[in-house]
C-alpha cells in the first residue's frame, strides 16, 4: 500500500530535525497501525498543524479516523482527556497507542463547523459546551499554574520591544504572578484551544456538535475564552467598531456559561500577551506583525 503524507505536513519539515525524523517515520507508522488495528483507508488524508488524520473503516465497517500526532507536550495527554470525557460532547476515543502517539477516534463531519453559524450563535454554542467539558481534572495533566508562573517572568522581557505598550506588559505580568499562586488556577479539565474550527458536526441523534483536538490542562475555566477572540478575526475588523465586536463575544460567553467577567478579561490579557511573546521572541527573526497587533488590540479591549 502506498502511503502519501499530505503536503501541508511535509512543508513543516523545516521546523526542526525532529520534524524531519518524524515525517520520515510516518508512512511506516501509518501502515503498521492500519494493519495492527485492522483498518482500511476511507478517504483522503487530512492534517492539522501537528497531526496526520486519515478517515478509515474498522474491521466491522464502522467509520472512524486514525490520528497520529507529532510528539509534543500539548498532545501528550489528549487520549486521557478524551477517555475522561467518554464522548460527552467530544468525539469518542475508540483506541489509543501512546507510544506511537496514535488514536482511533469517532468520525465527526469536517464539512460542518461552527463557522457555519453567525459568530454570536457560535460563541453561545461553545459556552454551552463548557458546562459539560469542565469536569474535575485527571491527575496526569500539566497544571496551568506552572505554565503561568513561567510566563510571568518571560512577559517582562517584552519591555525591550517598543511596539508593545509597557503598561500592558506590566499589567499582564502582574496578573500572571497572581494567577500562579491562586488555588483556583488549577483543578478543572480544560480543552484550552476550543474555537470554531475545533467543533464539528455530529452524526448522533442526541447531539449536533462534537469537540475535537483538545490540548488538555488542569486549569481555570475562565482561561478558555481567549481563542474565541482571535479566531474569525476578519469579522471583528469588518464590524467597524473592533472593541464593541470583541466585547460582544466576551459578554455572550460570560452570560451563557455564567463565568466571572473580570476573571475572563484578566486571562484574556495574559493569553494575548503570551501570544505577543511567542511572535516577537519565540518565532525568531521574522515576527508576524499582524499577529502582534491583533493580540495587543484584543488585550486592550479586555482591560477595564
Amino acid at each position: 500500500m502506498s502511503i502519501a503524507v499530505p503536503q501541508g505536513l511535509l512543508a513543516r519539515s523545516a521546523h526542526s530535525v525532529e520534524w524531519v525524523d518524524w515525517l520520515a517515520r510516518l508512512p511506516k507508522m501509518i501502515t503498521e497501525l492500519l494493519e495492527d488495528w485492522s483498518l482500511r483507508p476511507d478517504g483522503d488524508a487530512l492534517h492539522g498543524a501537528c497531526a496526520y488524520v486519515l478517515p478509515v473503516l474498522t474491521r466491522h465497517g464502522e467509520t472512524a479516523v486514525l490520528k497520529i500526532s507529532y510528539p509534543h507536550p500539548e498532545a501528550e495527554h489528549e487520549h486521557l482527556a478524551l477517555r475522561r470525557w467518554d464522548g460527552d460532547v467530544t468525539v469518542r476515543l475508540l483506541r489509543a497507542d501512546p507510544l506511537r502517539w496514535a488514536m482511533l477516534l469517532e468520525r465527526a463531519d469536517p464539512s460542518r463547523t461552527l463557522n457555519d453559524l453567525d459568530v454570536r450563535s457560535a460563541c453561545a454554542v461553545i459556552a454551552g459546551l463548557y458546562r459539560r467539558l469542565h469536569v474535575p481534572a485527571i491527575p496526569q495533566l500539566r497544571r496551568l499554574s506552572d505554565q503561568v508562573a513561567g510566563w510571568a517572568d518571560r512577559l517582562r522581557t517584552l519591555h525591550d520591544h517598543p511596539s508593545v505598550p509597557r503598561r500592558l506588559v506590566d499589567h499582564a505580568a502582574s496578573l500572571a504572578d497572581t494567577f500562579a499562586s491562586d488555588p483556583a488556577t488549577d483543578g478543572t479539565l480544560l480543552h484550552s484551544d476550543l474555537h470554531f474550527d475545533n467543533v464539528l458536526g455530529a452524526d448522533r441523534p442526541d447531539q449536533s456538535w462534537l469537540v475535537i483536538d483538545p490540548k488538555p490542562l488542569s486549569g481555570d475555566p475562565h482561561f478558555e475564552v481567549a481563542p474565541l477572540l482571535w479566531n474569525r478575526w476578519d469579522e471583528i475588523v469588518a464590524a467597524g467598531n473592533i472593541r464593541n465586536a470583541l466585547l460582544e463575544r466576551i459578554y455572550t460567553v460570560v452570560d451563557t456559561a455564567e463565568l466571572d467577567e473580570d476573571r475572563v478579561r484578566d486571562w484574556i490579557i495574559v493569553r494575548e500577551l503570551v501570544n505577543v511573546l511567542s511572535a516577537l521572541v519565540d518565532d525568531g527573526e521574522s515576527p508576524d506583525s499582524n499577529e502582534v497587533t491583533m493580540a495587543i488590540v484584543i488585550a486592550k479591549a479586555a482591560q477595564r
